[in-house]
């Protein structure tokens, strides 16, 4: 390992009758290696009923792309499902167990290699922005056959493969102030996410302008109403 970024994202709503107030936390450690390949682990709470609890680990390649993860969830309390997922240039694989499907093993073939994949927290919403080509400049971007772990809003189903597709605009350059200090940052927006059961509301990203993409803050607009906020950060082993 070369480098390491910790931190803390707060989870808010946004809903005018609980403006402001806590719903969850999510505590991650991204991990930079020699090699350039990169681990990204969060540990998330959602405490709005039913709770949910979400433990994740991805390991992308030195280009970015994923190579295999691990999700378990739990809901209300009690044991949802356990997943590990493997990614090749040609194929994705899932092996879990859920408490609702009981064993899953899927195997899904790649015409091109993946691209990303989902898994619900919040630190991996933001490097998924890595995906914009910023030379391109502002303006929409469409990825193809991203994967996810879950189609619940909230992660809380699964974990399995689901595909969608992703629509991406990066709006611009910002210097943003949040709770662990102020970043020269990106601001995206998801603008539309094909394949989804229910469509997913206006959600605005910010993340840190220094190719690791950390996510700083974030709004979802729509029925859930909710926001993020990147409250502690810290950055070890950085070369000299």
């Amino acid at each position: 390992m070369t480098r390491s970024i910790t931190g803390t994202i707060l989870y808010t709503s946004a809903k005018p009758e609980r403006l402001g107030a806590g719903r969850g936390r999510e505590h991650f450690r991204i991990d930079v290696h020699r090699d350039g390949s990169r681990t990204i682990a969060a540990h998330g709470e959602i405490d709005d009923a039913p709770a949910v609890v979400r433990d994740v680990n991805l390991r992308v390649d030195a280009g970015g792309l994923p190579r295999e993860s691990f999700v378990r969830i739990a809901v209300g309390g009690e044991f949802r499902g356990s997943g590990w997922f493997r990614f090749s240039d040609t194929l994705a694989e899932c092996e879990a167990w859920t408490a609702i499907e009981g064993r899953v093993s899927q195997k899904v073939e790649l015409a091109t290699p993946l691209l990303a994949f989902g898994n619900h927290a919040m630190v991996n919403d933001g490097y998924l922005l890595n995906l914009y080509d910023l030379a391109r400049g502002p303006g929409v971007q469409v990825f193809r056959t991203i994967l996810l772990s879950s189609p619940d809003h909230r992660g809380a189903t699964g974990p399995m493969l689901f595909p969608i597709d992703l629509a991406i605009e990066f709006v611009g350059r910002e210097r943003l102030k949040v709770a662990a200090g102020k970043f020269d940052a990106l601001h995206f927006r998801f603008v539309d996410i094909p394949g989804l059961p229910l469509e997913h509301p206006p959600y605005d990203l910010w993340c840190t302008d220094d190719g690791d993409y950390v996510l700083l803050k974030a709004a979802v607009g729509g029925y859930m109403q909710t926001a993020y906020e990147l409250t502690a950060y810290d950055r070890t082993g950085e070369p000299a």
